[in-house]
């Protein structure tokens, strides 16, 4: 739905993006993550050609933005930062101009749907301007969605909103995800990309790389299992670095760390293991490390380099 070769773009001698190559597949939740000045924002004013590159191309749902800008701006949707609605004119009116600029069939009933589904409907009459932050916010989110687009982009739809409204969002983009929308979600909010999309994609300027976030995860930190015991024995220990399946074992407090190639293979022969060697196991549970590890050591990893 989204590839983009060798996408450039400079402002004077500063290079916003530098040189971006991806793809974004049909369907899926896109996250693109970095920084403030990574070019996140810049890259999406790209792909919807709100800007021109100043070099390499790319194509959104098979239209080229050199030569089919137009065609790209009518069928996709975009959500900014700041909404930028018209704050004196009620949400319905709001939507509707839009609807008539997108040349919606049923205007009418597209605006009833979206600010139903949104729960703003009883406020539908009301000047923007009345709105709060996260009102605007799903007005904002509805206009983006009034005809329909297959792509749509989202950039920090969730930023500054109230933990009530950014549930309400992120319950929203889980049901375009269900509907098969391709969604390309630029965020801050390292738990909201991990929760929401398929791939991430971290970028400062140009991309570091991409992957699911269970796969940055295991290639980072590897899989580790952690066995709390009543007492850790050296006993226990050493027979278990016999073991050829058990990368790496840690001693914390009266627990194990034990790293796995494929802990759910192997978790049962440890368990069996402890047992026989009469370990008092109290629980078991598999070590997460979150998104921000994974996001923090990439970043150091590029700053050193």
């Amino acid at each position: 739905m989204i590839i983009t070769e060798n996408l450039t773009k400079k402002f004077a001698e500063n290079i916003a993006v530098n040189r971006l190559t991806l793809e974004v597949k049909k369907g899926e939740v896109f996250g693109f993550l970095g920084p403030n000045g990574a070019g996140k924002t810049t890259t999406v004013r790209l792909l919807t050609c709100l800007i021109s590159p100043t070099s390499g191309n790319a194509y959104v749902n098979g239209l080229n933005i050199k030569t089919q800008a137009h065609q790209i701006r009518q069928n996709v949707g975009i959500l900014t930062e700041t909404p930028g609605l018209y704050e004196n004119l009620s949400a319905a009116r709001n939507l509707e101009i839009f609807a008539q600029l997108y040349e919606v069939k049923d205007v009418k009933g597209q605006i009833e749907r979206y600010l139903r589904m949104l729960g703003i409907w009883d406020q539908r009459e009301d000047p923007a301007a009345t709105f709060s932050k996260g009102m605007k916010q799903k007005l904002a989110l509805a206009r983006a969605l009034i005809h329909e687009p297959k792509i749509v982009f989202l950039d920090e739809p969730t930023s500054a909103l109230d933990p009530e409204a950014a549930h309400l969002v992120r319950e929203f983009i889980t049901e375009l995800r269900q509907e098969g929308r391709t969604i390309f979600l630029c965020t801050h909010n390292l738990d909201e990309a991990d929760r929401l999309c398929n791939r991430i994609a971290l970028f400062k300027s140009q991309l570091l790389t991409t992957d699911t976030p269970a796969n940055l995860r295991e290639t980072l930190f590897g899989r580790k299992v952690v066995v709390h015991l009543r007492e850790v024995t050296p006993n226990l220990v050493q027979s278990l670095q016999t073991m050829a399946e058990i990368k790496n074992i840690k001693i914390v407090d009266n627990k194990l760390v034990i790293t796995l190639d494929n802990p759910e293979k192997t978790n049962p022969i440890v368990i069996r293991t402890l047992v026989n060697l009469g370990a008092d196991i109290q629980f078991v549970g598999e070590l997460r490390h979150s998104l921000e590890d994974v996001y923090m050591q990439l970043m150091n990893q590029h700053s050193s380099t």
